[in-house]
């Protein structure tokens, strides 16, 4: 009957080991940047990680396991065993990808009857007291038997032994070996007196002895024993500690298992237990039958399958399901995460365009074009980085080695009287757009205040005023203040624009709050070219 257990439990396990391996199964783990599976404890770890100042992601919060077990139980001692029933329940949580704790509760009903005469009991030196078959006055030989219950309490390693995978994100089963201390209690009865409640007078016509005729022996015993197991066996008495008025004995476990995933939440796993009990009275018996009245310590087993959930919220996966590795390999394959260096492309002029769309070789500090070459915003022939007069009117061309035209001037050209002549000089001038909050000029608002400048220098005795728009709040008014100071300040150091040509005038109303406006000054209108800035604190 045993060994029909274990080849059905054989079976399966090789069943579902076939399933299991045949599943590509779910690929990748968790979002290394998720913070929400980051307990608070780690958040630091995960912030630096995030910022790219650590290189190790924070451990995430991960579930814990629950499960329960049944399987086939018994004891190996001096008696032969039986094969009986047990089960099981467990609570484990990882604290790594390796390894686990583990808390486990087993109750196992454990059976044996031997197939020998044994008459080592009725040596001088065993205790008529403690021995049932001596207190019971038997004198010849007896067959040994017993029926055992066994409760433990133990607190398990769990080592895990195959989810780091160098060439497979995840696997659908997890080996584990088992390594554990914990506590067992154990009641253990023999079957010595029959239904009368007199000794069994038939053992001495049983016919036992010989290997070859072990099951007729069995089948001649079973024929006339009860199943009452009424008669306390030896327990050591109070020499040993009892819980209950069982006796309690310290073991430790060794086992392995394998589980096989049928879900993110639900795996089924096969274990086999062996317990340590340094005691030899699990079965009853601790007298061999040499002589010598030497003792051998019992074990037990308990091959098991069983039925785990996972449970957590705002959790990943127990870690022992999952590959450590997954994350590194997925940012070597795809990166996302990952701190990449900038890449280095050779300019030789350095004037911001690569050498393999540079169409010219550029002096230093003459602003270039997207193709490298130098800017002539007149297109008289002389860059701007050369030119004294950045934009000379066509009629004025040609022009000198600095860009410096000849208008030929008209007679009454001279200077004016007008009061609104610098209005008409300079005509409506344009207006500068940021964008969002920011106080930064692109490149178009940079080509308008280009050509401010130059009818600026054409026009040497004007004067502009410089108007930024809103002041409803303190922001606004920092933000207005910079964007004029923005202007001026390009107009006066990239374009080379006196300062005291220029009027600050910020924090405006009837204007647009993103846009500068520039128009002349009229005449006698006068104003500070620079302002301390109202909120500093504020600056961008």
């Amino acid at each position: 009957m045993a060994s029909k257990k274990y080849s059905l439990l054989t079976g399966f396990l090789c069943l579902l080991a076939s399933f299991a391996f045949s599943q590509t199964g779910p690929t990748g783990g968790y979002d290394p940047a998720d913070s929400s599976v980051v307990p608070d404890k780690r958040m630091p770890q995960h912030t630096e990680f995030l910022n790219g100042t650590y290189n190790f992601p924070a451990k995430p919060r991960n579930q814990w396991e629950v499960g329960a077990k049944f399987g086939a139980f018994n004891i190996s001692g001096d008696v032969a065993s039986q094969t009986n029933t047990g089960f099981g329940v467990h609570v484990r949580k990882a604290v790594g990808y390796v390894f686990s704790f583990r808390l486990e509760y087993m109750y196992g009903n454990g059976k044996g009857l031997s197939w020998l005469p044994s008459t080592g009991y009725l040596h001088p030196n065993v205790s008529a007291t403690e021995n049932p078959w001596k207190r019971l006055g038997y004198t010849g030989p007896v067959y040994y038997n017993y029926k055992t219950t066994v409760q433990d309490l133990a607190l398990e390693g769990i080592i895990n032994l195959n989810n780091i995978r160098f060439h497979k994100a995840r696997t659908g089963a997890s080996i584990y070996a088992i390594l554990g201390f914990g506590g067992t209690v154990y009641d253990t009865k023999v079957n010595a007196l029959g239904d009368n409640g007199q000794r069994y007078t038939q053992f001495a016509n049983v016919s036992g002895g010989v290997w070859d005729d072990r099951k007729d022996t069995k089948d001649e015993l079973k024929d006339f024993l009860d199943d009452s197991y009424e008669t306390d066996a030896e327990n050591f008495g109070d020499r040993r500690p009892k819980i209950g008025g069982n006796t309690f004995k310290p073991v430790g476990h060794v086992g392995a298992g394998v589980a096989f995933k049928l879900s993110n939440k639900v795996n089924l796993a096969i274990e086999d237990r062996v317990t340590i009990t340094k005691d030899d009275l699990l079965e009853g018996q601790r007298w061999s039958e040499q002589g010598d009245l030497t003792q051998d310590p019992d074990l037990y087993n308990f091959l098991s399958i069983g039925l785990n959930l996972n449970l957590g919220s705002k959790a990943v996966e127990p870690l022992y399901w999952l590959n450590p590795l997954d994350y590194a390999y997925s940012e070597i394959r795809n990166p996302r995460l990952m701190r990449l260096p900038k890449p280095v492309l050779p300019d030789a002029d350095g004037d911001g365009v690569t050498d393999q769309f540079d169409q010219e070789q550029t002096p230093q500090g003459c602003p270039v074009d997207s193709h490298g070459v130098s800017r002539d915003t007149d297109g008289d022939g002389v860059p701007d980085c050369r030119d004294k007069e950045l934009i000379t009117p066509t009629y004025c061309q040609p022009v000198d080695a600095d860009g410096v035209g000849k208008c030929p001037c008209p007679e009454g050209c001279g200077p004016t009287v007008d009061s609104n002549a610098c209005v008409t000089t300079l005509g409506a001038l344009p207006s500068v757009t940021f964008s969002g909050n920011g106080a930064t000029l692109n490149n178009d608002a940079k080509g308008l205040l280009a050509s401010v400048a130059a009818r600026l220098r054409n026009s040497p005795e004007c004067r502009i005023v410089v108007i930024g728009y809103c002041a409803s709040s303190k922001s606004e008014q920092q933000r207005s203040w910079d964007r004029v100071n923005a202007v001026i300040n390009y107009l006066v150091e990239k374009e080379g624009i006196s300062a005291d040509r220029m009027i600050f005038n910020y924090g405006q109303e009837g204007g647009d709050c993103n846009t500068v406006d520039i128009r002349a000054a009229a005449a006698g209108e006068e104003g500070p070219n620079n302002v301390p800035a109202p909120h500093p604190n504020l600056r961008r």
